[in-house]
């Protein structure tokens, strides 16, 4: 990367086979302005572009991301505005495409854009300090970033409605009952090692199958059921013609840890 560490909005790191995505705004909350989006998506390409199993996507200081930088928004004609939000979508629609599974480790404030964020992430989980949330009608506007309809599919229609229209943000015990949060922590620091030992455990399994996977559950959200049944019938045939399948299947029968290479 051309800047320093220091300097970076974005900053990507390896622990193993597990990449580390962290947003490096901390003096605003890691307000999510269009530079810093510009970084995450590529950060998110090279990423994509590595040999990393999992990504896990954190923020730096006190907040996960604090939403979208108002002051940054607060001078833009509507048509300036649908550009953000393009670029919002474009950004985090590349997050939900990789095929790797990514984890958000969701340590303060995931308010507005952060929430998106954190929803185009696999699964969330969250230190107990967390408050996740759609604040966005009490500023006059609504959410940009996917937050009508990711939100929509993650907690249902109910709950969806009641973030997004109230504006209300919610903490941690909440947000796992509702669905939003796979699991909770005591804080950011137990945090983060428990969402890069989730990575590390993916990592252990064939890449492809959790590729294949998870493809098939985004796909299947939205397809007909029979449809849905066709691909996972199709995708369980193909796997059974690569050489992890055949790895997989010897190291279960031969009682030995399995050594998977992609292929």
């Amino acid at each position: 990367m051309a800047e320093s560490e220091s300097d970076a909005l974005v900053v990507l790191k390896r622990r193993g086979p597990v990449a580390l995505l962290t947003l490096n705004r901390p003096d605003a909350l890691n307000a999510l302005n269009r530079a810093l989006l510009r970084q995450l998506a590529e950060r998110v390409h090279e990423t994509g572009q590595s040999d990393a199993r999992a990504l896990v996507v954190t923020g730096a200081g006190r907040a996960f991301a604090a939403g979208a930088d108002i002051a940054e928004m607060r001078g833009m004609s509507p048509h300036e505005a649908e550009a953000f939000s393009r670029l919002g979508h474009e950004c985090l629609a590349s997050l939900e495409a990789l095929p790797i599974p990514t984890i958000a480790a969701v340590n303060g404030f995931a308010l507005g854009g952060g929430c998106e964020l954190a929803l185009a992430c696999d699964w969330i989980y969250a230190a107990r300090r967390a408050r996740i949330g759609q604040p966005e009608v009490g500023l006059g506007i609504l959410p940009g970033f996917g937050g009508t309809t990711r939100l929509l599919r993650r907690v249902g229609v109910a709950w969806a409605k009641e973030l997004v229209l109230s504006g209300e943000p919610v903490g941690t015990e909440v947000a796992l009952r509702i669905g939003l949060v796979n699991r909770s922590f005591e804080d950011a620091e137990a945090l983060l090692q428990m969402a890069l030992a989730a990575g590390e455990r993916i990592a252990d399994k064939g890449p492809l199958a959790v590729a294949a996977a998870k493809r098939l559950l985004q796909e299947g959200q939205d397809a007909d059921i029979r449809v849905a049944h066709h691909l996972e019938q199709a995708s369980f045939g193909v796997a059974f013609g690569t050489e992890d399948r055949a790895e997989g299947m010897a190291a279960f029968l031969e009682k030995r840890e399995p050594l998977f290479k992609g292929s």
